[in-house]
């Protein structure tokens, strides 16, 4: 206090109002409180002076005037920046002195505050047009402010401003009223005037700032420019707007630019805010927003030390909700309800009838006080608070500061205020549905991003909170045909809640939302959607398991959304299609394409809708891991066996036939041990023969054998691989028949055959350990199934086979290092090590035991086990770890598109990954695979050998 005296004195005669004691003191006692008026207090001593001498209205208007006066003669922004921030602190300066020495009533404050924020605006608005038609872009003006509209929102617009307010303003123009020069695009030249007075307005200089200004309570701000044309804002209100935009409109005001043309188009908003019908259906909007609010904030009970008066219980905001949304149910039908101040409406429910004279005078009374406590908060450090100190000390500073002897008078008092406001909340709303679930207590809706929420959804596992508020925010906005009509929109904010909690429990609930976003914008209505999932709450958790945990599930459904309707048959999580169901859809399905690109896209249909189908069975636990294997096997086989004749009947209708020519496909790998997962390819070997001495086809454009067995095989693998507007298929992986890449694509069985007695590596002879025939003649089927036993049974050097085992594992190794524990696949003890155990025995054993072959690693175990030729100990571990390393890899590849990483995977995925290894954590999960891996691992060492 003595600095400041020090420092306000300087300079100030004997004769000065200023200098008089009283003044000093009531100046210092401020400035005690207040750091911030004290040093506004220093630079406007020539302000304050007037204010000693002259009656404040005076003053102002004063103020007001020159500010016009000095932007009509402002030639630069810089300049027109200056003269707004002087404006500013002049007329703080007065408001501060009529608030704090009483001369104003707090209601009086706040419209002076507005009437500052109106004056500046619009002297920002008619400098920058005028700099426009000087310039020569504004070329003509068809009325006053060339269509210019600049609405004042929220407290502004009601005349309501507190101390250290922002102001929320909406810009439109009338692209018909104005005439821009000659190839100056209109909605370019009004966005740049609405950038330069957001600019004129916010941006600090030495002189400070003007006011903090906010664009986003205009339509969908996510998605809009900061200037919208009047036609626009028509549509988009008619077709989209929410319940609290419809709030916030109560409030709006034309302060600058073309008053004549914004007053129009309020009046033509009319019909959206206040519709004729009683619109109960607001209520629960705006009380969910206040409800969220508590809830997210911590706001569970009135309070003093810590209490935001604004937005706590018994705060500013409940009596705004009390009113508006009152207003809104009424308004339609009762104008004289449409009063845009708080306390005007409160006076206006009392003349109607919806409200007790006494609770509008205890209402009045505590907004009044609120607003008062808020200024004196504000007044500390000129910051956008409403936020009571915490220690003791600031809030007794605070207490005297707003005309309090003692912190505990001004705690009874205030304490008082809030539980009446709360009384009065709560009473308004006594019957209405209370929102369950942890999405209950966030906020979406209002057009900015509530850091509570924001830190709400990262706890609930949500990696990009802020885009995922935006993706929210952009439904409600109707940004997807599905979300267009009121009614899509009003099911979508019954589901939300549900739809973030099912979200939030998936593996990656960033991706879910996102995942529902491309989803949505693929329907062309949204109603039945929301209206099935909320009649089957198992489907919508089923769904946000899909769009967060399974990307390939979930770009199919996508594309194809009848799916949901085979998910919802009650018998759809009983068995699997018969072998005999799946062949027979699959063949319906190709009989009936009209020509060989249909029969591409058909049987991409079927097939990726009959693997999005397991998937979801084995996402659901209706089927486990192994069972999941066998179906996408399957499916495959089917796929490719029809494939296979579908490309050799279209061959042999433009060439011919091989005389006694005939195909058949040698499955290799994991279709070849019926042990696929979503994410598999197919390793594939085409096998011929012919009659001996045939030269050529038998058609009008002859081939000969190899050119047409080989076209077949070209032609197979486009049909499964190729990507068509379906999508694709399968990639195929041709590298294991004979002499690899080298080789021909199709290989003649006599070449087979030769090839794999004589020249074949010993991995090779390993990976044939899978092969099963899949599609063929039954004769040259049973011909290589004998032939491949008789490869397989020959004998062995078993100390050579050992030690290329073991090399080869070692190569494996260094050319591709595991990634951790969870690289199931090439980490020591995984997939590798079981695989080659399992074939390495095989080999060592055939030739006496033939029986042991199989192509499936874990019944190859099995086998073994039977002929004494594994230890049981050493079988059920075999066993064992071969099925928890497959199912867990079955969730993997069927929930990731990238490596698992279990310091990051969202705890969806961890969940199912302990379903599918039989865990009660996570953490007894990776506990039991490292133990498992290093088990096998140890008998690999122990069993490859001579």
């Amino acid at each position: 206090m003595v600095r400041f005296r020090e420092a306000f004195g300087a300079n100030l005669g004997p004769d000065d109002p200023l200098a008089a004691a009283p003044t000093l003191r009531f100046l210092a006692a401020v400035a005690s409180h207040s750091p911030y008026l004290a040093g506004l207090f220093v630079r406007e001593r020539a302000c304050l002076r007037t204010c000693m001498t002259s009656p404040p209205e005076v003053t102002a208007d004063r103020l007001t005037a020159q500010l016009h006066d000095e932007m009509a003669q402002a030639q630069t922004l810089d300049e027109a920046m200056g003269r707004l921030r002087r404006f500013k602190a002049n007329m703080v300066a007065l408001i501060a002195l009529c608030d704090l020495g009483r001369v104003w009533p707090v209601m009086e404050v706040t419209r002076v505050l507005s009437a500052c924020a109106d004056a500046a605006v619009s002297a920002a608005v008619a400098f920058l047009l005028r700099r426009a038609r000087e310039k020569g872009d504004l070329v003509e003006e068809a009325q006053p402010g060339a269509g210019f509209i600049v609405l004042a929102m929220g407290k502004h617009g009601a005349r309501e401003l507190n101390f250290s307010s922002d102001i929320d303003l909406i810009v439109f123009y009338d692209a018909d009223l104005q005439t821009l020069k000659p190839g100056l695009e209109k909605q370019r030249f009004f966005v740049r005037i609405t950038r330069d007075l957001v600019r004129l307005m916010q941006e600090r200089t030495g002189d400070g700032y003007v006011f903090r200004t906010d664009l986003r309570l205009r339509p969908d701000p996510g998605a809009t420019q900061m200037a919208l044309s009047t036609a626009a804002a028509l549509i988009y209100y008619e077709s989209f707007g929410q319940n609290w935009e419809r709030a916030a409109l109560i409030k709006a005001r034309v302060i600058a630019g073309d008053v004549a043309r914004g007053e129009q188009l309020l009046e033509e908003l009319a019909p959206f805010i206040w519709r004729r019908h009683l619109d109960f259906a607001a209520i629960s909007d705006i009380h969910a927003m206040k409800r969220q609010i508590h809830a997210v904030r911590g706001f569970g009970a009135v309070a003093v030390a810590g209490h935001n008066i604004k937005l706590g219980r018994g705060g500013i905001r409940e009596v705004e909700f009390f009113v508006q949304t009152q207003q809104l149910i009424a308004g339609g039908r009762q104008p004289s309800l449409r009063a845009p101040t708080t306390l005007g409406a409160l006076e206006a429910l009392v003349a109607k009838g919806w409200i007790a004279p006494h609770v509008r005078d205890e209402l009045c009374a505590s907004y009044q006080f609120l607003r008062h406590v808020e200024h004196r908060l504000q007044m500390v450090g000129d910051e956008q608070t409403q936020t009571l100190p915490r220690d003791e000390p600031k809030l007794t500073s605070l207490a005297r500061f707003s005309g309090f002897e003692t912190l505990a008078e001004f705690s009874a008092i205030l304490r008082g205020h809030l539980e009446r406001v709360q009384a009065h909340y709560v009473a308004l709303f006594e019957n209405d549905p209370v929102l369950s679930g942890p999405d209950a207590s966030l906020v979406f809706a209002g057009e900015t991003d509530d850091p509570d929420t924001v830190e709400a959804l990262r706890r609930m596992g949500f990696t990009a909170p802020e885009r995922v508020i935006e993706t929210v925010r952009g439904w409600h906005h109707g940004r997807h045909a599905a979300v267009r009509s009121a009614l899509a929109r009003e099911r979508l904010t019954v589901m939300q809640p549900a739809l973030i909690e099912a979200f939030s429990q998936t593996a990656d609930p960033t991706q879910a939302v996102y995942g529902f976003d491309r989803f949505l914008g693929l329907l062309p209505t949204g109603v039945q959607l929301f209206a099935l999932l909320q009649a089957n709450p198992h489907l919508l958790r089923l769904v946000a398991d899909i769009v967060g945990t399974a990307p390939r599930l979930a770009r199919i459904l996508g594309r194809r959304r009848r799916l949901l309707d085979a998910v919802l048959d009650p018998g759809f999580f009983g068995d699997l299609p018969s072998d005999e169901e799946c062949a027979g859809f699959i063949e319906r399905e190709v009989a009936q394409a009209q020509d060989p690109q249909d029969l591409l896209d058909r049987v991409r249909v079927i097939g990726n809708e009959q693997a999005f189908l397991i998937g979801v069975r084995l996402l659901s636990g209706a089927i486990d891991a192994r069972r999941a294997g066998f179906a996408y096997a399957r499916l495959a086989e089917r796929l490719i066996g029809a494939l296979a004749d579908a490309m050799d009947v279209e061959l042999r209708e433009r060439h011919g036939q091989v005389p006694q020519g005939e195909a058949a496909v040698i499955a290799m790998g994991k279709l070849g041990g019926m042990e696929m997962t979503a994410s598999s390819d197919l390793d594939l070997i085409l096998v011929y023969r012919f009659a001996p001495g045939a030269v050529e086809t038998d058609g009008a454009k002859p081939l000969s054998p190899t050119q047409y067995f080989t076209r077949l095989t070209q032609r197979l693998l486009n049909s499964l691989q190729a990507p068509t507007a379906e999508g694709m298929l399968y990639e195929v992986d041709m590298r294991l028949r004979p002499s690899g890449q080298k080789g021909p694509l199709a290989t003649q069985f006599s070449g087979f055959l030769r090839y794999q007695t004589q020249d074949a590596w010993t991995w090779e002879h390993l990976a044939l350990t899978r092969a099963r025939v899949i599609s063929g003649p039954p004769g040259l089927r049973e011909a290589l199934n004998d032939a491949i036993r008789d490869v397989l049974t020959m004998p062995r050097d078993c100390a050579r086979l050992s030690a290329d085992v073991r090399e080869m594992r070692e190569r494996i190794a260094q050319a591709k290092a595991a990634q951790g524990l969870w690289d199931l696949k090439q980490v020591r003890g995984g997939l590798v090590d079981l695989e080659f155990i399992a074939q390495f025995l095989q080999l060592a054993h055939a030739n006496e035991a033939p029986d042991i072959l199989h192509p499936s690693t874990a019944v190859v175990f099995e086998r073994l086990r039977d002929r004494d030729l594994l230890s049981e100990d050493d079988a059920t571990l075999l066993i064992d770890a071969t099925r928890l390393v497959q199912d867990l890899t079955q969730i993997q590849r069927l929930c990731m598109d990238r490596p698992f990483e279990p310091e990051t995977a969202p705890d969806g995925l961890k969940r199912l990954l302990c379903r599918a290894g039989e865990m009660p954590d996570f953490a007894r999960l990776e506990g039991h695979l490292r133990a498992t891996l290093e088990q096998v691992h140890s008998a690999f060492n122990r069993l490859v050998r001579a």
